[in-house]
């Protein structure tokens, strides 16, 4: 594992998130949190014992939070409550989405307003420095009150119970723990709750998805320049007077990033003068307003998700400034539940108009003398034909998965929880999803490669000689057909992991968060 990741509740970037989800990094909580945590946990320790009803403290839970808890039962009632909760259903999330939510359950917790002692924050640490992850099944929340099954899966491994995932070995929760050099956590007044009341499931969720979708994003930007080339497309839309016209931001930096990368192309030149085409088709013309609106959508989703990780989302939240114990709805994944279908929407539009892109290359009608479907020789051979059927596969299913989750709702709880936000589902999709959209990239990278290189002796942009150069040293030219499916499978990796932007540019075409 590598070093372990300071996080500041209130100042965690989508940057450090990143880190979090892709490298496996342990996380624990800068140490100037721990005197409002305390703060706040002395409150609910004096709440337990007094008089007054504190939901979840003295309180059953719910339909049931009318029913008084004597404090000698505190013990057993967020025992049971952790139990009780867990409930998921279905195959286990990745552990890196496990991980990735119980770092956003530290931050949340460090903002001193959950009431737990600080013993429960140090077991989370240690559960992540030592490799103990829970296993947390991926359905059975419905965003509200918090994602309250899959979270009591997680807290369940920290009392003990449960199963976890260890030294690559799946074991009951105390097993791993003992053999980490752990011990089961006892919970206190309100310590169950704090942990499986909150939004950190969905957001796990929805922040891996926005991760994977910017990637992708950012490699259409080539694929699309390369497509462009490949048609002998026009690089007038691209010019910078167009865009400011329009203003928006996406639609900018997508413009000024194919103009750079398309600067210097042969081909490009070559048709300057005495085309008889006068517009592109719209998959080309239009990338900047399509891909930019995208971007767009990301980067509000991306800020949402942000404030979303740096929040306190359990209930009642302990104002220890005041000296009050308020009962809210901070735990309601409304905004996760959008944020999660702004992505959906921009990763089907990606890859909707890179469909189109493909489409276009292997139409001879249409590809500016191209051969058909990107053979040298077509009718023996049929090419790249039913990869672009792939495509448009993919792009057909995923204009399905983002039909909005968030408009649903259904009560739950005894009517108690009658508004839910549908986020973990909504979230959840977000994966699969993107994986088609790097799987229409990357056959439009092969597509695109192809067509260029039919353009010889015209050369294209130094920078699209790269991204070309780079495939090739994986993916050969197609002549005869042959069994393209693990070819399709790895051009989807160079653009899932990044490996052929990074040779065009070591730094990102577009950038997801502004820099400070």
């Amino acid at each position: 594992m590598m070093k372990t990741l300071t996080l500041t509740p209130g100042m965690v970037t989508l940057a450090q998130l990143e880190i979090l989800w892709r490298g496996n990094v342990p996380a624990r909580l800068d140490r100037a949190a721990r005197p409002a945590v305390e703060a706040a946990a002395m409150m609910i320790a004096e709440a337990a014992t007094g008089d007054a009803a504190v939901y979840g403290v003295n309180t059953g839970f719910g339909k049931l939070a009318s029913r008084r808890i004597p404090p000698a039962d505190t013990e057993k009632l967020q025992r049971n409550l952790i139990l009780s909760h867990c409930s998921g259903v279905g195959e286990p999330v990745d552990a890196t989405i496990t991980r990735l939510m119980m770092a956003l359950k530290l931050v949340s917790l460090g903002r001193g307003a959950s009431g737990v002692r600080w013993a429960v924050i140090e077991q989370i640490e240690a559960m992540l420095k030592k490799g103990v992850t829970p296993r947390v099944p991926a359905q059975g929340s419905v965003g509200a009150s918090g994602d309250l099954a899959p979270l009591a899966h997680m807290a369940a491994v920290m009392i003990g119970e449960g199963e976890a995932e260890f030294q690559g070995k799946v074991m009951p929760g105390a097993a791993a723990l003992a053999a980490a050099g752990l011990k089961p956590t006892t919970l206190g007044p309100k310590e169950g709750l704090a942990l499986i009341n909150g939004t950190q499931f969905s957001t796990a969720l929805a922040l891996a998805g926005l991760f994977l979708a910017w990637r992708c994003a950012e490699a259409s930007v080539l694929t699309g320049a390369m497509s462009t080339d490949a048609i002998m497309g026009s690089t007038a839309p691209l010019v910078p007077e167009i865009h400011a016209l329009r203003g928006h931001r996406g639609q900018i930096d997508i413009a000024n990033s194919m103009r750079a990368l398309m600067a210097g192309s042969q081909i490009r030149e070559s048709h300057r003068d005495g085309d008889t085409r006068v517009q592109d088709p719209y998959c080309i013309r239009c990338q900047p307003q399509v891909v930019g609106a995208a971007v767009d959508l990301l980067r509000f989703a991306g800020t949402t998700l942000q404030t979303e990780a740096n929040a306190a989302t359990d209930n009642p939240l302990v104002l220890s400034d005041i000296g009050r114990i308020v009962s809210g709805g901070n735990f309601h994944a409304e905004p996760v539940a959008f944020a999660a279908d702004q992505i959906a929407l921009a990763i089907a539009e990606i890859g909707a108009i890179a469909q189109r892109r493909v489409a276009l290359m292997v139409d001879p009608t249409l590809s500016h003398d191209l051969p058909p479907f990107l053979t040298p020789d077509p009718g023996l051979n049929s090419g790249f034909m039913i990869a672009e059927v792939s495509t448009a596969a993919l792009m057909s299913e995923n204009k399905h998965l983002a039909h909005p989750c968030s408009t649903d709702s259904t009560p739950t709880s005894a009517n108690q929880e009658d508004h839910v936000s549908m986020a973990a589902h909504g979230a959840r999709r977000l994966m699969p999803m993107a994986g088609n959209l790097a799987k229409i990239l990357g056959i439009e990278l092969l597509c695109a490669a192809q067509g260029i290189e039919f353009r010889a002796p015209l050369r294209t942009s130094t920078s699209l000689q790269k991204a070309l150069a780079r495939l090739r040293t994986e993916i050969p030219s197609l002549g005869a057909d042959r069994y393209l499916a693990p070819e399709l499978e790895r051009a989807a990796d160079l653009i899932a992991r990044r490996e052929i932007v990074a040779v065009v540019s070591a730094k990102p075409l577009i950038e997801l968060e502004d820099k400070p």
